[in-house]
């Protein structure tokens, strides 16, 4: 079997992207086989697209998101402008379908990964009844809550850890990204990774660093990734 790592995040536009493709050019620049999907994508399939690519297009753009809605709201509000309903048993085969598609190959790496990126945060509405918590509890995988450091990332880091704790979560780790540069932080925000480290105690935390404009391209993920590549291992350990 893989192992499965889901990532999510304190809300959307945190950098859950950003992370899961840096997450993926380097465990395939290290020799490890890596796949990633992105069940749900509301607004566009821009994400999904860079993964596709990301991946050298081993899985197909719908493999990759199968459930897709051009509206930029919430997938269970989505759904019902079109009068679908996405069940969860639909969402965990398609994981399941993945798992077994990309499983065949465990013999060239000795260690299989599949990357999971949520949409919006842990608890957006997914289909009637269920959230992201409801796929994590039926899945044995690890969990990483990004963040962006940003004013009141305190709050919602910890809001969401402890909504992973309370559904028995005990592979979870934090990444904190940071959308500036030093320079230009702010004193309300260059605080936070510390007292965050702090708060979340023993769970390990980790910071992306300010990675420049224009990061969500292949050719860019790729070299960025190169850059930081101790900091990607560690999250991964």
């Amino acid at each position: 079997m893989p192992k499965i790592i889901f990532i999510t995040g304190t809300d959307t536009g945190v950098g859950k992207t950003l992370l899961t493709g840096l997450l993926l050019v380097h465990l395939r620049e290290i020799g490890q086989r890596a796949f990633a999907i992105k069940p749900f994508c509301s607004g566009d399939r821009a994400h999904a697209v860079l993964l596709h690519v990301l991946q050298d297009e081993e899985l197909t753009l719908d493999q990759i998101n199968p459930f897709y809605f051009p509206e930029p709201v919430a997938p269970l509000v989505a759904a019902r402008k079109h009068r679908r309903n996405i069940s969860l048993p639909q969402v965990l085969k398609h994981i399941r379908q993945i798992v077994h598609t990309v499983t065949p190959r465990l013999h060239e790496s000795p260690t299989l990964f599949l990357l999971i990126e949520g949409a919006g945060g842990l608890l957006v509405p997914l289909g009637d009844g269920y959230t992201w918590a409801e796929v994590l509890r039926k899945l044995a995988c690890q969990v990483i809550v990004t963040s962006s450091n940003r004013l009141g990332t305190i709050n919602h880091t910890l809001l969401t850890v402890a909504a992973l704790q309370v559904i028995g979560i005990k592979q979870l780790s934090v990444v904190i990204m940071n959308p500036e540069a030093p320079q230009d932080s702010t004193l309300d925000t260059r605080d936070n990774p510390g007292i965050l480290a702090e708060l979340l105690a023993p769970i390990p935390l980790h910071q992306i660093p300010f990675l420049g404009p224009k990061t969500l391209q292949p050719d860019t993920l790729k070299k960025t990734g190169k850059k930081i590549k101790k900091v990607l291992a560690r999250i991964l350990a």
